[in-house]
């Protein structure tokens, strides 16, 4: 059966057919469907882990168990997610074990802009790359095989454009392999003579699989059909497609499917069939530096740009080629940044935070909106779970300086991430910091996932609950309070208590994401024109219901979900 299929529900599809019975994973952008449709399987066990750690050392158990798994992370999830892969690429599995990772060229949800391929040579596990959603499907099912056969996970490696792009796929049915038994094998603990036994096997594996990856379907050369011998490219994943339209039938292509190990006579034949040849790959030169290790001339970085997701027309400017006709529009757009929704628990907490000139240590989720304009309330942000570590840092250095005035800004999903260890830090180590948690009952950035804090899993289902306020006491931390965001006046009272208080505190932020299915708003607000001044007090929240014209505030009714945060800074009751 034929069907439009989205990239990463191809992958999922691929896991469905493959006999993958066990999916652990972490939401994270451009990835997070993977999970979600797979979950749409009743065959197939899905679940939102704590973070890319925990998925794939859970990933990584049921292998061992004797059932196919797999987990899904976008390329920062795996930094997280480093720390078993190293060793689990030396201990070997019982099952075959996928690992989907998803980068992002571009940055379009990300806070770098890393390449995962660095990975797969630094941990010798082979990595597969699909070009489109056809290529999803069939390449997990090649990297279960080949992670059975070579006794290794295998990488997935997917980019945005095609996670989230859609192409014509056929299905097929579901094929489960028996269960394989348990045994009980003294070399599977990773200490010292059984890990330097894994070493060597692990480099032998590497040589065997450069070996396969001569022959093997999933690299492909496509000659010009005209004989011109003149262009070659040696490429992947949706640099593929692009070199396709650039250059349609006129260039002659290697494209790679298996893009570590990589095959060394494939690839010098290909080189001596071409007069000029280009290595087109998107973030660092990769498959370049291997071409020219082999002593082969090719033209990669010095020709096409380290930074930044590729396009047609922009390969097609850097070879020289005619770039594409595109419409213009004359009349100057103004910029439309992104902004919180309207009703957002996390608006008034960052409105207070920058009125008091408070710095900011932010963390990674929706509320990094706090950094742009109007609010302008976060200084600072790394990765995820920094804010509550950075800041005990930050304040190891500042003092009291830094104390009293000084957050920590972090979500209730982040928290869960990475968060916990860091209070710890702050409670053991002793600094005043205060950190605060903006618990809105969802993971909100990557589309609403259930985790720990919520009281539901993946699948909607009742799920134990993290008590926050007791854990954060469990740790150390004697202050705990829970506050309304919406109540501007005492979130602000709370906060330079806090901030005063000579031990480390956490304030709560209790509200839940005003988009949640389900959830019950008040009336919107409107606007009592004849007591409007026009001070524009109302705009400093940069709530996108609120406009300003004919020098009055402006409420859009269908925008406001009532939350009245606008109402507590009119100080002449028009709202």
């Amino acid at each position: 059966m034929k069907e439009l299929m989205l990239g990463n529900k191809a992958i999922a599809r691929g896991l469905y057919e493959a006999g993958c019975s066990i999916i652990s994973s972490y939401p994270g952008t451009p990835s997070t469907e993977i999970t979600e449709e797979a979950a749409k399987y009743d065959d197939i066990y899905c679940e939102w882990a704590p973070n890319e750690k925990v998925a794939l050392e859970a990933a990584h158990g049921a292998t061992l168990g004797g059932k196919r798994a797999a987990c899904a992370m976008k390329h920062v999830g795996l930094n997280v997610a480093a720390d078993p892969l190293f060793t689990i690429s030396y201990q070997g599995l019982n099952a075959g074990l996928i690992i989907c990772v998803a980068d992002d060229p571009g940055m379009h949800s990300s806070q770098n802009e890393q390449d995962s391929r660095h990975y797969a040579i630094a941990s010798k596990v082979p990595m597969l790359e699909p070009s489109d959603s056809q290529e999803a499907i069939d390449f997990i099912k090649a990297g279960y095989e080949i992670s059975e056969k070579y006794n290794t996970p295998v990488f997935i490696k997917l980019c945005t454009r095609v996670s989230h792009s859609q192409s014509v796929v056929t299905t097929g049915e579901r094929v489960l392999p028996p269960q394989v038994p348990y045994v009980k094998d003294p070399m599977k603990v990773m200490m010292t003579k059984a890990s330097r036994d894994a070493h060597v096997r692990v480099e032998q594996r590497t040589k065997d699989l450069s070996q396969w990856a001569e022959t093997c379907s999933l690299n492909r050369v496509e000659l010009s059909k005209d004989g011109n011998r003149k262009i070659g490219i040696i490429t992947s994943s949706t640099s593929y497609q692009y070199a396709k339209e650039v250059w349609g039938d006129e260039a002659n292509i290697l494209k790679l499917g298996m893009i570590y190990p990589l095959p060394v006579k494939l690839i010098e034949d290909f080189a001596s069939k071409v007069e000029e040849l280009y290595v087109l790959e998107e973030l660092d030169p990769i498959i370049e530096n291997y071409v020219k290790a082999l002593g082969i001339k090719c033209h990669g970085k010095d020709t096409f740009p380290v930074c930044g997701e590729f396009s047609q027309n922009l390969i097609r400017s850097c070879v020289g080629k005619e770039v594409s006709k595109t419409i213009k529009v004359e009349d100057a757009i103004p910029m439309r940044p992104p902004v919180m929704c309207a009703g957002c628990p996390h608006r008034g907490i960052f409105y207070i935070l920058s009125k008091n000139k408070t710095m900011v240590y932010g963390d990674i989720g929706c509320y990094t909106l706090g950094a742009v304009a109007p609010l302008n309330a976060m200084d600072l942000n790394v990765c995820m779970g920094a804010s509550c570590s950075g800041l005990h840092g930050f304040n190891k250095a500042m003092g009291k300086d830094g104390e009293k005035n000084s957050v920590g800004v972090i979500g209730d999903s982040t928290f869960i991430h990475s968060g916990i260890t860091g209070i710890t830090d702050i409670a053991y180590n002793g600094t005043n910091s205060t950190v605060i948690i903006l618990d809105n009952s969802i993971t909100g950035m990557t589309g609403h996932q259930q985790n720990p804090t919520t009281g539901k899993n993946l699948k909607g289902e009742p799920a134990s609950k993290v008590d926050l306020e007791a854990l954060c006491r469990a740790v150390g931390f004697n202050r705990v309070t829970v506050v309304d965001p919406y109540d501007l006046a005492v979130f602000e009272k709370v906060l330079k208590e806090e901030l005063a208080a000579e031990e480390p505190s956490i304030i709560i932020s209790r509200r839940p994401c005003v988009m949640i299915k389900g959830t019950v708003h008040n009336p919107p607000i409107s606007v009592k024109e004849e007591k409007c001044v026009g001070c524009k007090m109302c705009m400093k929240i940069g709530c996108p219901a609120i406009a300003f014209k004919d020098k009055k505030a402006k409420i859009d009714q269908t925008l406001c979900i009532g939350c009245k945060v606008c109402t507590q800074m009119c100080k002449t009751g028009a709202l």
